[in-house]
């Protein structure tokens, strides 16, 4: 053999394999490294968004708390107009029994037949406003 001894072309492949393996170990330490920073923002993202996620569940229990408080509050207030409603056409009724007195007491006064009365509208409107309500309560 000319050249080089068998042991030192040994040791300079050896020595070229140990670099190789240096240098893929160090890819492998680069993407390693990579990974585990990607895993922590995965993480603080999962996070964030678990966070999130319990944030909007309370506001939407806050919003159903809401639109219950303010169905309610609708509810009597739409109970309050249609009682006012009744209790105004039960005024206007009473108004109308008082004009059909009068008007009664006047043709009685000049002593020949007047202007009919019109018939009672309040009573109509009256049982239409107690139809409605009986409608809402067999709805609810």
């Amino acid at each position: 053999m000319t050249g080089l001894p068998m042991g030192l072309v040994i040791e300079a492949a050896v020595a070229v394999l140990l670099a190789t393996t240096i240098g893929y170990c160090i890819l492998l330490n680069r993407r390693l490294k990579k990974l585990h920073a990607d895993r922590a923002a995965l993480q603080q993202m999962i996070g964030d968004l678990v966070q999130a996620t319990n944030m909007a569940n309370g506001a939407i229990k806050g919003l159903k708390q809401t639109a219950i408080e303010t169905d309610e509050m609708l509810n009597q207030k739409l109970n309050d107009a249609e009682r006012f409603a009744i209790e105004l056409a039960n005024h206007v009724n009473a108004g109308q029994a008082v004009m059909d007195r009068i008007s009664k007491i006047t043709e009685a006064a000049r002593g020949h037949g007047g202007h009919r009365v019109e018939p009672n509208r309040a009573k109509s409107a009256l049982e239409t406003l107690a139809e409605h309500q009986r409608r809402r309560e067999t709805a609810a």
